[in-house]
């Protein structure tokens, strides 16, 4: 390793996106320690626009793309990354150099006066980014109001606080890793509501050609998130989704033998096609794919087709 060399760390300014870059920089500097690492930080599109929902302002990369940009440009050596932001296609020179291991994959049901989602009163107003938690939520509890909430995690949490919404719903990975796990009221049970696709993880992105750092970051690296996220992302691919489609998965890996839940939801919450397939973890990327086509065919694929045509 080129001792005169400062690795520079790509990442958004927000302060999760922060706390989890650090932790990788962290992490890097306890195995190396002789290593050099700055961070720059890079503003993208979704931190531009907070005052539109996520599903009507596209959804390829809005949170990754300019950081895969000053990579492509050499202005970073890593970028790290939610993986659920990152798309299911990225640029052919760059690659997912280490997924480390998976925080909790699980919605968080967030609120000062009730202990749950089923605690909600009728028409209590319950504030969400995503579409995919919107459709599950509305499938279990349709008299529900469903709001839009927009902007970074602690500005979720003011708006909770200043009593825009009885409630909110958040990644519990991201409140934990902050240490605000205490505002967790519920973890919402994945019969509830499945998380997006390679929630709870990292990506760490690099330069494909970057045989060094690839290298360096094997320490990271979770074999067994990487496959549950792989199995995920291949059920995201086969469905061509993102934030503009309500669907959900979730991959766990128990001595070996991997089971993949997926879920696809209409906007309303009215039809909901859910399933699951099971199989060795070496074969996650075909069961991702398998389970999309049993979706698709099990009244998944009217779904989408309605859904393509009102989003």
């Amino acid at each position: 390793m080129d001792k005169q060399r400062t690795t520079i760390a790509g990442t958004r300014g927000s302060l999760l996106a922060l706390h989890q870059t650090d932790w990788v920089m962290e992490r890097l500097k306890e195995h190396y320690p002789e290593i050099r690492i700055s961070k720059m930080i890079i503003k993208t599109q979704g931190d531009k626009i907070l005052d539109v929902p996520l599903a009507k302002i596209g959804d390829k990369g809005l949170f990754v793309k300019e950081l895969e940009t000053a990579l492509l440009e050499k202005e970073i050596d890593f970028a790290v990354h939610s993986m659920k932001d990152v798309p299911t296609e990225i640029p052919s020179s760059l690659t997912i150099g280490a997924i480390p291991r998976r925080e909790s994959p699980q919605d968080a049901f967030i609120s000062p006066g009730f202990r749950s989602l089923e605690d909600l009163p009728k028409g209590a107003r319950v504030g969400t980014s995503s579409l995919r938690r919107k459709a599950q939520i509305l499938h279990m509890r349709p008299d529900l109001e469903i709001e839009d909430l927009r902007g970074n995690l602690d500005t979720r949490l003011r708006k909770l606080d200043e009593g825009q919404y009885d409630a909110i719903i958040l990644a519990s990975a991201g409140l934990r890793r902050l240490g605000l796990e205490g505002r967790i009221r519920q973890l919402i049970p994945v019969e509830i509501s499945l998380p997006a696709v390679g929630q709870g993880a990292l990506a760490v992105e690099i330069r494909r050609d970057d045989r060094e750092l690839s290298g360096l970051l094997q320490v990271l690296h979770d074999p067994e998130t990487a496959l549950s996220v792989e199995a995920e992302r291949s059920f995201l691919t086969r469905l061509e989704g993102g934030c503009q489609v309500p669907l959900g998965a979730l991959a766990r890996i128990v001595g070996g033998k991997l089971t993949l839940d997926g879920v696809i939801v209409s906007l309303d919450g009215k039809e909901l096609c859910r399933d699951r397939v099971e199989g060795p973890s070496y074969e996650a990327a075909s069961l991702g794919i398998k389970l999309a086509e049993m979706l698709l065919s099990h009244g998944g694929a009217g779904i989408l087709e309605e859904i393509r045509g009102v989003v």
